[in-house]
């Protein structure tokens, strides 16, 4: 297994710095789009304000890959003399438009295309922060199996990780903007994103005509550069080149010890027989309420599924899933976040403090 965690650059006031590729040239001497960095690899994002902080390995260990990962997270505080704000979260809760821009160096020529496509000048291309969790898969038969299960999952992983309750300094009232901006963000051509909840798989075969039939689809635009299987961005995805199944349907926490507590949960619901909603439909509807409400669209579900990790987690992981019973108990991020804003702190204080967490690796707690 590995995680990728997606951590925006900031001033002391959390204004966005959009330097990442300056940034890794002070480490590492010249730009590259990604760099060793200890235990981790640091890289670049499609955003210059935002750095991605990965494994540098694939993990056994869920702790050993918190240690790992909150260590290159303080490696890169020393190396650049504490001068920067790291923050977690699903979106940069104060950024405008205006404060960052698009990475410029190696890859500049496909993100040009899909400025023709898509206009990345949008909050869905330039302010969006996934925890993604990647998992080995065996054979075809697991692959298949596992893909669905994650599937039929992502409503509720959705609810569960929101993040996401503010944008350019504004309440909106949904709980993950992030998927919202994320789901438009190719809307010229639907089948790239497919609404976040991709379509029940029957085989490796039926995946490949998935992914022609987008390839297609963008051909007819004008999109022969992206016809890679990097273009795939449903909330669930095939990596072959990896042979892992990559979920980016989660919005990334306040801090490396909470994504952990994601993952753990993820992998033991991956383990036992669920009765889990299936149709398509249902999944979005769903989706939708989790978008909308986060935890409190599905808290009896939510409590079901985690009774089902507790039994099939192995003792590592129980030991992360009281973080997710309680953020099932008090809410998502995004639903504590919200609430201390109605209750009067400003959402710059808001943001300040989960940017402590991230710092500490002390998760939120409701207040």
């Amino acid at each position: 297994m590995g995680t990728e965690h997606e951590l925006s650059v900031n001033d002391a006031l959390l204004g966005p710095l959009p330097i990442v590729d300056r940034i890794i040239e002070g480490i590492h001497g010249r730009v590259e789009n990604e760099i060793p960095f200890g235990g981790v690899n640091l890289s670049k994002e499609l955003q210059k304000n935002v750095i991605e902080i990965v494994p540098s390995v694939p993990q056994t260990s869920v702790a050993d890959m918190e240690g790992v990962l909150y260590d290159g997270m303080m490696r890169f505080h020393l190396a650049t003399g504490s001068r920067y704000t790291l923050l977690g979260l699903g979106m940069h809760p104060l950024l405008t438009l205006d404060q960052t821009s698009v990475w410029d160096h190696e890859d500049r020529e496909i993100y040009a295309v899909y400025d023709r496509l898509f206009d990345l000048h949008q909050h869905g291309w330039l302010n969006i922060q996934a925890l993604q969790v990647n998992v080995h898969y065996a054979n075809e038969g697991k692959m298949v199996s596992m893909f669905n299960r994650m599937r039929a999952l992502t409503p509720y992983l959705v609810a569960l990780t929101a993040s996401s309750p503010f944008v350019e300094g504004r309440a909106t009232g949904a709980m993950d903007n992030r998927l919202l901006y994320y789901r438009q963000n190719q809307e010229r051509v639907p089948s790239i994103c497919n609404n976040v909840i991709p379509e029940k798989l029957r085989s490796r075969s039926h995946h490949d005509q998935i992914i022609g039939s987008i390839y297609s689809d963008l051909r007819e635009i004008g999109g022969d550069e992206l016809c890679h299987e990097w273009i795939d961005s449903r909330g669930v995805i095939v990596r072959y080149h990896r042979e892992c199944l990559e979920l980016k349907a989660c919005d990334e926490q306040e801090c490396i010890r909470s994504d952990m507590a994601v993952t753990a949960f993820i992998l033991a619901l991956l383990r036992p027989d669920l009765d889990l909603e299936e149709d398509h439909d249902a999944l979005l509807e769903a989706n939708e309420a989790s978008i909308t409400k986060g935890v409190s669209a599905c808290r009896p579900e939510l409590m079901r599924l985690y009774r089902a990790a507790s039994r099939a987690a192995t003792s590592e992981e129980l030991a992360y899933l009281p973080l997710i019973e309680r953020r099932i108990e008090e809410g998502s991020l995004a639903e504590i976040m919200a609430a201390r804003a109605r209750d009067g702190d400003s959402i710059r204080d808001v943001a300040m403090t989960m940017a402590r967490c991230l710092r500490d690796n002390v998760p939120a707690r409701a207040d």
